[in-house]
C-alpha cells in the first residue's frame, strides 16, 4: 500500500507477489523470477501499491524508474504491448485466486456453528426417515404384540388393545415431530448461507473483471499514447 516512483526488473532470484486479506491471512498471488517485473502499475495510474512484494530467494533487482520508464517505453511502443499481454495474463490468475478465496464450504461453515442439540436432532432426524427405522419399528411392534399375545398370554404387561403400546407410539411421534422440524431449520439455514456464499461469489468475481477491465483500459490508453508518440518521431 506505499506510494512508489518506480518498476523493478528480477534479473536473478525469486519474488513473491502478495497481499492481505480481510480475515488477516497472507495471499500469495504469485512468484516470479528471473526477467519478469513489478510494480509498473503506480507508473500507469499514480496510485498507491496494492500488494507487497517480498523475495523468496537471494535475488537482483534492477530499479526503473518513471522517468526511464515512459523514455524507455516512448523509444520501444512494442515493449508496450508485451507488457500489456503479460499484465493481463497476470490479472487472469489473479482472478482466479479471487475466486478460489471466494469459494467456502457451506458444511464446514455449518459444522463450525453446531451445538451438541443440533447434532442430535440431525442423528434423530436422519435415523427417523430411514429404512432402518422403519423395519426396526415394524419388528418391534410385532414382537410386542407377540410377547403379550403368546409369550405371557396369562401374565401379559399389555393386552389388546395395547394401550401402553399406543401411548409410546403417540409419544415419539409427539417427540420426534419438533425433533424433524428442527432439523429441516437447520436445512434452510444451511440454504440460505449456500445463496449468500454465492452472491459472494458473484460480487467478487464482477470487482475483479471490473479491475482488470479498468487496468487494460489504462494500459490501451498507454500504449496507443506511446504509438502515437513514437509515429510523429
Amino acid at each position: 500500500g506505499d506510494a512508489g516512483d518506480a518498476m523493478y526488473l528480477i534479473e536473478h532470484g525469486k519474488v513473491r507477489i502478495c497481499m492481505q486479506a480481510i480475515d488477516g491471512h497472507e495471499v500469495t498471488l504469485t512468484e516470479l523470477g528471473r526477467g519478469d517485473f513489478f510494480g509498473e502499475m503506480v507508473l500507469l495510474d499514480g496510485q498507491r501499491r496494492s500488494a507487497d512484494a517480498v523475495v523468496a530467494e537471494d535475488a537482483r533487482l534492477a530499479l526503473l524508474s518513471r522517468e526511464h520508464f515512459l523514455s524507455f517505453m516512448r523509444s520501444n511502443p512494442d515493449v508496450a504491448l508485451e507488457m500489456l499481454t503479460a499484465l493481463a495474463n497476470r490479472l487472469r490468475r489473479t482472478d482466479e485466486l479471487l475466486r478460489h478465496r471466494a469459494t467456502r464450504n457451506v458444511n464446514v461453515e455449518e459444522r463450525a456453528q453446531f451445538t451438541l442439540a443440533d447434532r442430535a436432532a440431525d442423528i434423530i432426524a436422519e435415523f427417523g426417515g430411514s429404512w432402518k427405522f422403519i423395519i426396526s419399528a415394524v419388528l418391534f411392534f410385532n414382537l410386542w404384540v407377540l410377547i403379550n399375545t403368546w409369550l405371557l398370554a396369562d401374565s401379559a404387561f399389555d393386552t389388546y388393545p395395547y394401550l401402553l403400546l399406543s401411548t409410546a407410539i403417540n409419544m415419539l411421534a409427539v417427540l420426534q415431530a419438533p425433533i424433524i422440524l428442527m432439523s429441516q431449520n437447520r436445512q434452510s439455514h444451511k440454504d440460505r448461507l449456500r445463496s449468500e456464499i454465492d452472491y459472494q461469489i458473484n460480487l467478487k468475481n464482477e470487482l475483479a473483471l471490473n479491475e482488470i477491465i479498468q487496468r487494460l483500459k489504462t494500459l490501451e490508453r498507454e500504449y496507443l499514447r506511446l504509438a502515437s508518440e513514437k509515429q510523429r518521431e
